[in-house]
């Protein structure tokens, strides 16, 4: 039996969850915008029946299916594994440097973190922020000099990091060292030297996953409600 042909049918919390997935994937993929994401996901977290989760997705791609069909199916396929592999990339970075001398530096978005990577900073301050980046290599390694500055690195979940650096009045941040790096994730070394400086290493979310966190836990909450006045409609009667 089709999904088509059981329009009427209850749909399941995992059902509205896989949907929810294409979703998602459609927003990483530039296929929908925030706004139409945010309005197909209320859609699909309030859907009652398999006929209502249908034209969430009617005109979305299914992972490797092409042309795309004209519903998405509701049956869970196992996840992809190595996603991290589209974005170790090989070759290298326009610029294996970021300097800072009484000013600053930033290096975030989509960029390419070659192999290996030279940041300066005397007098002022950087940040490196690999959320969005893709890599030249499984390893890279940041070598950052901060004499009276700073150098800041995010770094996002799952990937490895080791640091190594040296301070001298000034210090190199230790606390993601040892997270278990996710599968082939690359692994970020951290060395270099801090003279009453110092070098910080945080791991956090891109400000997209973070939204789309806000917006799932918003649309279980309003499921949560409706289930709570539907159990005391039915006890009414």
């Amino acid at each position: 039996m089709t999904d088509d042909a059981v329009p009427d049918l209850r749909a399941s919390d995992a059902d509205r969850e896989r949907v929810a997935e294409v979703l998602r994937d459609a927003l990483a993929e530039g296929r929908l915008d925030l706004d139409e994401f945010e309005e197909r996901l209320e859609q699909t977290y309030s859907a009652r029946t398999y006929g209502e989760l249908a034209p969430v997705t009617r005109d979305l791609p299914v992972a490797g299916v092409t042309p795309p069909p004209p519903v998405v199916s509701l049956r869970k396929e196992p996840a992809a594994e190595g996603s991290w592999a589209g974005r170790i990339v090989g070759g290298e970075d326009s610029s294996a440097w970021a300097v800072a001398v009484m000013s600053g530096f930033q290096r975030k978005g989509r960029w390419t973190v070659p192999r290996r990577l030279h940041c300066v900073a005397f007098w002022g301050g950087g940040e490196i922020d690999l959320r969005e980046a893709d890599f030249a290599a499984g390893e890279v390694e940041i070598n950052c000099v901060a004499i009276m500055g700073g150098v800041q690195i995010v770094v996002p979940p799952g990937v490895e990091v080791v640091v190594r650096g040296i301070g001298i009045m000034g210090g190199f941040d230790q606390r993601e060292t040892g997270v278990p790096a996710g599968p082939g994730a690359p692994r970020v070394v951290v060395t270099g030297f801090a003279f009453w400086g110092g070098v910080g290493v945080e791991r956090k979310e891109t400000r997209a996953a973070r939204r789309q966190a806000k917006l799932e836990r918003r649309a279980a909450r309003a499921e949560l409600r409706e289930g709570r006045r539907d159990g005391g409609r039915h006890l009414g009667h």
